[in-house]
């Protein structure tokens, strides 16, 4: 389960801003939500999800581009990297500080029962700083890393000593165990990797694969799939699966000449190689509207972008809840309609559709889930830019409102900050037309 995450000097956040999804005390003006939208795990009350809004540019898309950096940091560092490459990351630009200051990062999850805080600062070149504590009654470091030198204690030691000398200072020593099958190391990165996905809704295609992998392999899997299309009400009954050549797949050319790339560097020796491709079948009815029959479609030629966007991330959003895991979302309701948005929410705040407790973050701009009942206070947060361009990150709890307001209207008018200032608009274009007229 997330905790929370703090980030620091990494593009617009110059600061060190914490997310966190443990909820405060206060009390919902609908106490279903107090109820719903809060488990418990050990003596945490944590929230099943948080929505982050903001204007364009204001930091949004930075805060879930962090945590993805370090996720895929802490994967792949130790592996994908050689001595003195790039670290790639990518820190604030608007502060001469900014550039001599390593990028700070740090997450706060638990697993198997203990509580892990986990973080490493790092510049373009090298990692300065690396720290592992866990709690169980109290909190215990397992091992700190200042520039080249290592201190390891508690369990940690055991499995980390004798790899300081392996760690190159691109890489993370944390990464370095789990390559040399640590215990503990293995266990945080495994969490990383299977428990912790942060995706896109604006490249949504990009989960198809997975979505459609599962739907073939998993009869109980395909069966939630197909509920969860009926439930978009996009007008499909069943879909099926069919295998056909790469030349009649609906794809970008860019993707199909890969896929025929790698065909012939695995020294497959078919003309042309064959594809997965999803059928969505439809009802037809006559003048009557009595049902006559049937007609298939093709997901990729025929439907539309909505209803594509709906099947590939309802692998992702049902993956999630049935095994428990943190889903970071930017741009959730790209292409989908607002009540299938607030209906995707409503599934991760029931603990009736999620019993394991998998959260869901996401970055939005439909303000219309303000007004719904659906989140607490401590549940909506907010970016904003300052006049020095560095992203400030708040929640409506921190603020001084009532727990019965209109935070949708509230919102819109600037009540809690985070809105882009665009009143000089219409004067730019009445002065460009009067200029035209003249």
């Amino acid at each position: 389960m997330l905790i929370e995450f703090t980030i620091g000097n990494y593009r617009s956040f110059f600061t060190p801003m914490t997310f966190s999804l443990e909820a405060t005390k206060l009390r919902a003006n609908e106490k279903t939500l107090d109820e719903h939208n809060i488990f418990q795990s050990g003596n945490l009350s944590l929230l099943r999800s948080a929505a982050i809004y903001g204007a364009n540019a204001s930091g949004k898309s930075n805060l879930i581009s962090a945590i993805a950096f370090m996720k895929n940091f802490v994967l792949h560092s130790a592996k994908d990297s050689q001595t003195g490459e790039p670290t790639g990351v990518e820190r604030f630009r608007l502060n001469t500080a900014g550039r001599q200051e390593p990028a700070f990062f740090q997450i706060v999850f638990s697993l198997d029962g203990k509580r892990y805080r986990y973080g490493f600062e790092v510049d373009d070149k090298t990692i300065q700083s690396e720290w592992l504590y866990h709690t169980v009654k109290r909190e215990t470091r397992l091992f700190m890393r200042q520039g080249d030198q290592f201190e390891l204690s508690g369990p940690f030691a055991k499995e980390g000593r004798g790899l300081e000398t392996h760690t190159r200072d691109n890489a993370l020593f944390l990464s370095v165990v789990a390559q040399f099958n640590g215990a503990i190391a293995t266990a945080i990165l495994k969490w990383f990797r299977t428990k912790f996905n942060v995706i896109s809704g604006l490249e949504d295609k990009r989960y198809i694969g997975f979505t459609l992998q599962r739907f073939e392999d998993d009869q109980i899997f395909r069966q939630r799939v197909l509920d969860f299309i009926r439930l978009a009400d996009v007008g499909i009954t069943n879909m099926t699966i069919e295998t056909q050549s790469l030349a009649d797949a609906s794809m970008p050319d860019v993707i199909r000449e890969f896929i025929q790339h790698l065909a012939k560097t695995k020294g497959d020796t078919e003309d042309e190689p064959s594809v997965k491709g999803l059928k969505t079948t439809h009802p037809v009815f006559d003048s009557e509207h009595n049902p006559v029959g049937q007609e298939i479609f093709d997901m990729g030629r025929q439907e539309s972008e909505g209803t594509q966007k709906i099947f590939s991330l309802s692998g992702p959003l049902l993956d999630t809840l049935e095994q428990g895991k943190v889903l970071v979302i930017d741009e959730i309701e790209a292409r989908l309609h607002p009540l299938l948005t607030l209906e995707i929410i409503r599934l991760f705040n029931s603990p009736q559709t999620n019993p394991y407790n998998a959260q869901l973050i996401f970055a939005t701009h439909d303000t219309g889930l303000l007004g719904q009942s659906l989140l607490r206070r401590d549940q909506i947060w907010f970016t904003e830019k300052d006049k020095y361009g560095a992203t400030d990150l708040y929640s409506l709890a921190e603020l001084n409102v009532r727990s019965d307001a209109s935070f949708d209207k509230q919102y819109i008018t600037g009540r809690y900050g985070s809105i882009p200032f665009i009143g000089g608009l219409r004067a730019l274009f009445e002065e460009i037309a009067h200029g035209t007229d003249a």
